[in-house]
C-alpha cells in the first residue's frame, strides 16, 4: 500500500501527552493538583516540577518563575478571561464518578466556578491557583452519532451553551435510585423551587 500524501491526509497525533505552565505558585499548584486529580510529583527541582495522575510519565510540568512575578503582573491570571486558551477538558466515564468527585472536592473547600448541562455534556468547571480553568465532564449521549444529532437539533440551536445545574441535587437523585439516563437532560440538575438559568451566550460573566 502506498502511503497517502500527507498534504492531502493530515496525520493527527494519537494522544495529548502533557501541558506546561509557568507559575510563581508552584507549591500551591502542586497541592491543588494532588487534591483535585490525585497527582503525584515524579520529579522536582528548583526550576521545574513534573506531575502525573495516570500511566503517562508526566501530564503537567510546572516551570517555576520567581514569586515576585505575581506582584509585577497582578492581572496575569486574568488573561484567560479575555484572550487565548480558555480551558482544558477532562472526561469522566460516568455521571456517578463526576458527582462523587464533586462531593469529595467540596469537602476540601474546592467548588466549581461554573456547573452546567451543555446538552452534549454535563460539565463542572474548576480553577487552579493560577486561574487555569479545568472542565470535568461526562458525555450525556451513549454514542458520538447521537451527540452529533443533538448538535443539529432545534433545542441546541435555541440554546447552544446550556442550563446551569446543582451537582449536589443530581447526586441526591442518583442516590435515590434514579437512572443516569433520567439525569442527562438539561433540566435534570435544576433543583425544585429554583429557576432554570440558561446560558445562551458564550461570553458572559459566568463563562469568563
Amino acid at each position: 500500500m502506498t502511503p497517502a500524501d500527507p498534504v492531502d491526509s493530515p496525520l493527527a497525533p494519537e494522544i495529548l501527552a502533557h501541558y506546561v505552565v509557568k507559575t510563581p505558585r508552584a507549591s500551591e499548584m502542586i497541592e491543588w493538583y494532588r487534591t483535585v486529580l490525585g497527582a503525584k510529583v515524579v520529579h522536582e527541582d528548583k526550576q521545574i516540577a513534573f506531575l502525573t495522575w495516570d500511566e503517562e510519565s508526566h501530564r503537567l510540568a510546572l516551570v517555576k518563575i520567581p514569586g515576585v512575578m505575581r506582584y509585577l503582573f497582578p492581572l496575569a491570571r486574568l488573561r484567560r478571561k479575555v484572550l487565548g486558551v480558555d480551558h482544558l477538558a477532562f472526561t469522566y466515564g460516568s455521571l456517578e464518578r463526576l458527582l462523587l468527585n464533586h462531593e469529595r472536592l467540596a469537602a476540601h473547600g474546592i467548588e466549581p466556578v461554573w456547573s452546567i448541562n451543555h446538552g452534549p455534556t454535563t460539565s463542572l468547571y474548576y480553577e487552579d491557583p493560577d486561574g487555569i480553568r479545568l472542565e470535568f465532564q461526562v458525555e450525556n449521549f451513549p454514542t458520538p452519532e447521537e451527540t452529533a444529532a443533538y448538535f443539529d437539533s432545534e433545542e441546541f440551536a435555541a440554546n447552544p451553551i446550556g442550563v446551569m445545574i446543582d451537582p449536589s441535587y443530581l447526586l441526591e437523585r442518583l442516590r435515590n435510585g434514579e437512572p443516569t439516563s433520567a439525569l442527562a437532560s438539561r433540566q435534570a440538575g435544576v433543583r425544585p423551587g429554583t429557576r432554570a438559568r440558561a446560558n445562551k451566550r458564550a461570553i458572559t460573566f459566568r463563562t469568563l
